[in-house]
């Protein structure tokens, strides 16, 4: 279970410095790293404790007249390169590299950050730039990227720069009346078997029908491909990867037509679907893609008239739960199981009915998110949210997010305490004799956290007196009645100890401990 807390930080992003779309066009976090593309520049930014610009890469203005400003962009899986597609059609490629230039903050603790350097490695101009098509998002694994164009194909390219081609997705040998055939397992755990809200096709796509997004999941070997007419179609790849166009092979269309987005959990195996009407489906890929609930503001008070269609859908790493951006207003995140966790949108009542909509006053400063969400995305821990508002090019903003303990609350015992963690503290939940609930702010000591960030695993004695707290090494105690964090004395200990699990037998702290030298 994720809680949102505290006010949500923003990271101040280079303005271009001629006219350009105002529009940032690509954001991810990885390794510990935010990756940034706006219309001139690539900024890099570490995700860690310390949030620093790292690097950056930044267009001279010739260079954007002659080849056009950053349109679309993608992160190769080992962070080391990045690809820009621009709007006149050229590619280019990106090496990302450490330097050994280490950053210093005040105080005696080193931060582990380097400066980066970002250098172009290749520059050219794209084959098919002659054909006056568009461009979808580009999606890759370790050696290929996938681009989908506005005639209806997908242009395959290597990261080494090579251009294999464009090939149109075969669905026509899907049968129209038998779907037991429809999704061969191939050691993805799919099952086989006719669904409701998915259909069979025996016509090829209409190459009328431009791709507008193209979601990949690499554990499971999928390909979603999104059609501008909302028709969404499943693929499935063959261990070749994404290289030979005969290893993509059409499986099933979903019926929805009105699907503006996708985005797909690997490890839960659901698809969440963004549609024009504003409400996200959920399907469920282990069992022959049935449709498992939708969820919308609508029991909230707000229509799609108030939030517009879906934008963008962002799963939390663990995917248990998922972050929705509107293209008019507004970022909610919700649990898999259908409970809203946050919403940046106000909201008055309990009700939908007691709910009246509060319609935008521009006097009234400020809602995060007033103008909708263009792109999110989550850090690896899941403790941040990272999200562009539509049409900002100026910004990031983080919204921070604790985790519920998984040995505390939810229980048959009703403790006095509930225990939220945070990347850096712990929220500890008190209610007290008046029926309002307190939450405390315990930031974990700067000597232990500055080393071993962020908290991993949390446990509370069964008494609720004692707290246990792992870092990414060693543990720390807190007494909760005297107020008093305890420390390993020996720090080359504190440094053997990777804790995987965590619990309280009495007194007693149980560690599950990995060790890296026998991978044990």
């Amino acid at each position: 279970m994720y809680m949102a807390y505290g006010w949500p930080q923003v990271i101040p992003l280079e303005l271009p410095s001629f006219p350009s779309t105002q529009q940032i066009v690509y954001l991810k976090v990885a390794n510990r790293l935010v990756l940034v593309v706006s219309p001139s520049h690539i900024e890099l930014w570490s995700s860690s404790q310390h949030r620093l610009r790292l690097g950056k890469y930044k267009r001279d203005a010739a260079s954007i007249r002659i080849q056009g400003e950053n349109l679309q962009a993608v992160w190769s899986p080992d962070s080391k390169l990045i690809a820009v597609l621009t709007s006149s059609f050229f590619l280019h490629i990106f090496k990302v590299q450490f330097t050994e230039k280490r950053i210093q903050i005040g105080g005696k603790q080193p931060t582990g950050l380097s400066l980066i350097n970002i250098s172009l490695l290749l520059s050219e101009q794209v084959p098919f730039a002659d054909n006056n098509l568009t461009a979808s998002n580009i999606i890759c694994d370790n050696k290929h990227m996938l681009i989908g164009l506005s005639d209806g194909s997908l242009y395959n390219i290597s990261w080494k720069g090579e251009f294999y081609g464009a090939f149109h997705l075969d669905v026509g040998l899907l049968g129209s009346n038998d779907t037991s055939e429809l999704l061969h397992s191939l050691g993805n755990g799919l099952a086989s078997g006719a669904t409701q809200g998915v259909l069979a096709s025996n016509h090829f796509v209409p190459q009328k029908s431009a791709v507008i997004q193209l979601e990949f999941s690499m554990p499971l070997r999928l390909l979603f491909v999104l059609f501008s007419d909302g028709q969404l179609m499943l693929c499935s790849i063959s261990k070749k990867g994404l290289k030979h166009a005969d290893s993509i092979k059409a499986e099933r269309r979903f019926a929805s037509g009105d699907v503006v987005c996708a985005a797909v959990a690997s490890e839960q195996q659901i698809l969440a679907v963004g549609t024009q009407r504003g409400v996200i489906e959920l399907y469920d890929l282990a069992d022959s893609a049935s449709l498992i609930r939708t969820v919308s503001l609508h029991d909230w008070g707000y229509s799609v008239e108030d939030t517009g269609p879906v934008n963008c859908i962002a799963w939390t790493p663990d995917n248990s739960a998922f972050a929705v951006g509107w293209q008019l207003r507004g970022l909610t995140v919700w649990s898999v199981s259908g409970c809203r966790l946050m919403s940046t949108i106000r909201q008055i009542g309990l009700s939908s009915a007691s709910s009246p909509v509060i319609k935008p006053n521009p006097d009234h400063k400020y809602e995060p998110m007033m103008g909708g969400a263009s792109l999110m995305h989550w850090d690896e821990f899941g403790y941040r949210l990272y999200s562009i508002e539509e049409g900002s090019s100026d910004r990031i903003i983080v919204f921070s997010f604790g985790k519920c303990c998984l040995n505390r609350g939810v229980s048959g015992t009703t403790y006095v305490r509930q225990v939220i963690y945070g990347e850096d503290r712990l929220l500890v939940v008190q209610s007290e004799d008046t029926e309002e609930l307190k939450i405390l702010h315990l930031n974990i000591p700067v000597s232990y956290i500055s080393q071993n960030w962020p908290v991993m695993h949390v446990a509370a004695s069964k008494d609720g007196l004692y707290l246990a707290v792992a870092g990414l090494h060693g543990l720390i105690l807190y007494d909760i009645r005297l107020k008093k964090w305890r420390v390993f004395g020996d720090i080359t200990q504190e440094q053997q100890i990777q804790c995987r699990g965590l619990l309280w037998l009495g007194k007693i702290v149980v560690v599950c401990n990995y060790i890296d030298s026998s991978n044990m």
